[in-house]
């Protein structure tokens, strides 16, 4: 009896550490040209918790260097504008994974770390949050016109 316990005991610590581990707090994607076609996560991304993640100081922390219309922020950054005019999910979650593979040489925190440096700030399901929100900004700064999802970008 003592065994079998000492068994299930060591079972659920196994699991806990596994489950914990920063190593798999990071869930595996490809990169396909300039992108990453596959979500992260089979859940949908939420823009509405995509846009609390974007003003918490804790993990994303986007608007210490971002801003937008309606969310004030930094300007070391560009403003987040009509940042998805033109761009598909994909190439949006490439940059929100890790930008220095979308721009080499520009600052910008990787935020689902894949390469094991650090723990990742997002995790696969706040990414996804995060490109729904971005997803959502499709309204052109300048002409204030509201693209389509799926249109590709005007000149």
């Amino acid at each position: 009896m003592r065994v079998g316990i000492s068994l299930a005991a060591a079972s659920a610590t196994l699991a806990l550490l596994a489950f914990t581990s920063p190593a798999s707090a990071v869930d595996a994607f490809e990169v396909i040209k300039d992108g990453i076609p596959k979500p992260l996560t089979s859940t949908p991304g939420s823009a509405a918790r995509g846009k609390a993640l974007l003003q918490q100081k804790k993990q994303a922390n986007c608007l210490e260097c971002h801003r937008t219309k309606e969310l004030p922020g930094g300007k070391r950054a560009p403003a987040l504008d009509g940042i998805a005019l033109g761009k598909t999910a994909a190439q949006l979650r490439l940059s929100v994974v890790d930008f220095s593979m979308v721009k080499p040489g520009k600052i910008m925190p990787v935020f689902h770390n894949v390469r094991g440096e650090e723990p990742p700030r997002l995790n696969a399901q706040e990414v996804e949050d995060v490109v729904a929100f971005l997803l959502t900004l499709r309204q052109s700064p300048r002409t204030g016109v509201v693209q389509e999802e799926g249109q590709p970008a005007k000149p």
